[in-house]
Order: C-alpha cells, then sequence, then structure tokens
C-alpha cells in the first residue's frame, strides 16, 4: 500500500536510536526526508548511515543537543526548515524514567520528569503547527506509554506521561480546523540494544523470565520496529480519521480496558 507520504518532511526527536530511529528510517523507506535529533555523536552518525543506505530517494539530516535545554528546540526546527524547506509529520519521542518514591525524589527530579516527557513535546508542537500550518496539514506524534494510561512505572514517568495523553488530546481538537492531526502511541515494554530494558535483563538473575511469565501474554518483549509500523500508519494520509487518539502498542502487556 502506498502510504502517501513521499517528499514529506519528518522530524524525529530521539530519532538516534530505538523507537525514534526506527520510526525514522520507516518513515524514510516510504520516502519522507528526514531529520533526527539526538545528544550522541556517534549514534547519529550511525542512525544516519542506516537511514541513507535504504532504497529510497529520501534525504535525511542530523541535529545534535538536549531538547530539554533552553532555546535548543528553535535550534532544531529551524535546521529542519533551512535544510527541507518546511515540516509535515513531528514524532515527540524523548523521553525519560526516575525510578524514586515520593520521599525520595526532589522538586528539580519532578520538573525533570515534565521537561523530558511533556514540556518538549509541548515546545516542538508549538514551532512546528505554524510550519504545518503553510502546508495546510500535517501530523504530530507523541510517544507516551502504557503507563502513562494506567498507574505503573515509577511516579513522575507516570503521571507526565498521563500529562503527555492529555496534552495529546486536547491538541488534537484544537488543531483539527487546520488539517494538523496529534494522537500519541503508547509503547508497552520494548527491548532494543542500549535500552533501559536490556540493561534491566542483564541485572536480573532470572533474566526478566519471570515478569515476562506474569505480565507479557505474548511471552516477550515488544520490538521498536513494531511500534514504528504504528506511527507510520498515524502519519499517513491513509489514517485521515485517526484523530486524537491514544494507541496502544503492547501486545496486551496494559491492564486498562480503554
Amino acid at each position: 500500500m502506498d502510504m502517501m507520504l513521499q517528499d514529506k518532511v519528518a522530524v524525529v526527536s530521539g530519532g538516534s536510536r530505538g523507537i525514534g530511529f526506527h520510526i525514522a528510517r520507516d518513515l524514510a523507506a516510504e520516502g519522507c526526508h528526514v531529520i533526527i535529533g539526538g545528544r550522541n555523536e556517534k549514534d547519529l552518525k550511525d542512525a544516519l548511515d542506516e537511514i541513507g543506505n535504504q532504497k529510497s530517494s529520501s534525504r535525511a539530516a542530523s541535529f545534535r543537543g538536549d531538547i530539554t535545554e533552553k532555546g535548543v528546540p528553535e535550534k532544531f526546527f529551524q535546521e529542519a526548515v533551512a535544510f527541507f524547506g518546511g515540516v509535515d509529520i513531528l514524532v515527540n519521542n524523548v523521553g525519560g524514567s526516575n525510578p524514586k518514591t515520593l520521599l525520595e525524589s526532589s522538586d528539580e527530579d519532578w520538573v525533570q520528569a515534565f521537561e523530558f516527557n511533556l514540556f518538549h513535546a509541548v515546545k516542538m508542537s508549538r514551532l512546528a503547527i505554524p510550519e504545518m500550518k503553510k502546508r495546510e496539514g500535517g501530523s504530530i506524534i507523541n510517544i507516551a506509554s502504557i503507563y502513562g494510561r494506567e498507574s505503573k512505572g515509577s511516579m513522575t514517568y507516570n503521571a507526565s506521561k498521563l500529562a503527555l495523553i492529555a496534552f495529546t488530546k486536547s491538541l488534537a481538537r484544537e488543531t483539527a480546523k487546520d488539517g494538523i492531526r496529534v494522537n500519541s502511541i503508547n509503547p508497552g515494554g520494548i527491548l532494543f540494544p542500549g535500552g533501559a530494558w536490556e540493561r534491566r535483563i542483564a541485572d536480573a538473575p532470572d533474566g526478566l523470565q519471570g515478569y515476562l511469565d506474569t505480565d507479557f501474554p505474548l511471552g516477550r518483549f515488544g520490538r521498536p520496529e513494531e511500534v514504528s509500523a504504528v506511527a507510520v500508519l498515524m502519519a499517513s494520509p491513509r489514517a485521515s480519521l485517526v484523530h486524537g487518539v491514544s494507541w496502544v502498542v503492547d501486545g496486551s502487556q496494559s491492564r486498562s480496558n480503554i
């Protein structure tokens, strides 16, 4: 199926590895021009090399910087527009978790969690919408978590991802008149090299097999390409009625009825 993404421009934060990288790679395979953001120069170079090796007419670029720092989102967008002339798709993928209890966590820990999991998406969306209006539409995808839809995971992560899902829904209603679709994807446990789950498996005496047996009906972690397949569809004009949705991709790991 033609996903109707040829020559669209996609900005992907946290795009140098894991879920963000796979989304960027798959969008490029569909003909999108892609700019990925990240903090590690080697990871960005390796990601660009792999994206460029695909048989596609797309072009790819990278931006190095910490998107949670003041002024960095603006620089990221300036480079994207300067390089590609505009923006059609924004994927807000940056996120992080800090496993502290309330008494262990400081005010700074809470601020940092919301910077990672909400505020960067707010700032990037604010920059993207005027560019998308110029092109009479676009798609914003926020990578949230099943632990924003239900209570599990660290307290700061749970609260900030829930806020991201709520932001997504509110923004979707605000931008509908401009043809800009806004959705969130809520992955479950996704395993990839260098990711948090890989480290937890290495640290666990049983390799987390007990956890897989009790919490993962499929008996395995998800793969980043399984999330990116959904993201590509959501970014595509083929999904023109998919708007304001909180889409779970977790192999039924979560327990929520909605």
